[in-house]
């Protein structure tokens, strides 16, 4: 797949943990060319799903807040969007700083905007943890919590909770920006949102031509977004509908971690050994690329693993 220059790259509207936009420039030319339906089965922040070139996007996720969020973003347009979160902004006295600059709130960039959220920001959160999601207002609170939390991430706890800190920034112009990129890609890439768990992903649904991709929670990594119940028994079952959508011909891309530190991922590693029609590029941040057999330097062997 051709390589969109630097500025052509959409960015995802939220910062998902694992998120793959710094290795967009390594991925994408090893996808095909000719997509007619890509398949996310793990979207998370759809960094990957935001900058495929294909005539039908599917953007799973089992994360049902994460879906529905995206599922609402799409049915507005930026102009009717803006109004509605500055309302919620306002309401809760949370900073402007695009309107009003940084010296407004007595702070600069360095310093960041927390200390002057901090209130405004948990009394949001209090409120939105208390209100059903069937309610108007749910997912424009839950965005601008996002926009205003540590470092642009949705994280909740047990409890079905957002439970994340003030972060340093708000509603600038770059979050603005991202987001209205992000309303006009979903709209005209034909982006479609479903919550599924990714094996109800049925493979005879799909065509000869389709590109299914794979991101799944690193079994061998402690980021918060593996701490969602992905064991050995997830990460077999997975590798198992791969290779049953590769027996029907269905191309696929898996991005996983053979080893890092001194954790090895050996049932990753085994499954590749018995199956040698596949082939493992090994990525890392200077955009170059390798084959299976050449030696990764690099202390985090993060890979593609491709069918084709």
């Amino acid at each position: 797949m051709q390589l969109k220059s630097k500025d052509e790259i959409v960015k995802s509207p939220l910062n998902f943990t694992g998120g793959k936009y710094k290795l967009l420039p390594q991925l994408l030319p090893l996808f095909p060319d000719d997509i007619d339906t890509f398949v996310d089965l793990f979207c998370g922040g759809c960094n990957v799903a935001l900058n495929v070139n294909a005539k039908k996007i599917i953007c799973n996720d089992k994360d049902d807040k994460l879906i529905g969020l995206f599922s609402f973003l799409k049915k507005h347009n930026f102009t009717s969007l803006y109004h509605k979160l500055i309302y919620i902004i306002d309401k809760y006295n949370l900073s402007n700083s695009n309107k009003n600059g940084y010296p407004f709130y007595n702070c600069d960039s360095a310093i960041g905007l927390g200390e002057y959220n901090r209130t405004g920001f948990k009394q949001l959160k209090d409120t939105f943890n208390s209100t059903s999601y069937e309610d108007e207002n749910y997912y424009l609170m839950l965005y601008v919590l996002i926009v205003f939390s540590f470092n642009n991430q949705i994280r909740f706890n047990s409890k079905g909770q957002f439970n994340l800190p003030v972060g340093k920034r708000d509603f600038n112009q770059q979050m603005q920006d991202k987001l209205e990129i992000f309303l006009s890609t979903v709209k005209k890439q034909k982006i479609y949102f479903k919550n599924k768990d990714f094996a109800q992903i049925l493979p005879n649904t799909l065509s000869s031509k389709a590109f299914v991709y794979a991101d799944p929670p690193y079994l061998i990594t402690c980021a918060t977004y593996n701490e969602k119940h992905w064991n050995e028994s997830e990460e077999k079952r997975l590798l198992l509908y791969l290779d049953n959508i590769s027996k029907i011909g269905i191309r696929f891309a898996l991005s996983n971690v053979l080893s890092t530190d001194n954790k090895a991922n050996t049932i990753l590693s085994n499954w590749l050994e018995n199956n040698s029609n596949y082939i493992c590029h090994h990525l890392n941040y200077s955009y170059k690329n390798s084959n299976y057999h050449k030696k990764n330097i690099a202390k985090t062997d993060e890979v593609l693993i491709t069918n084709y």
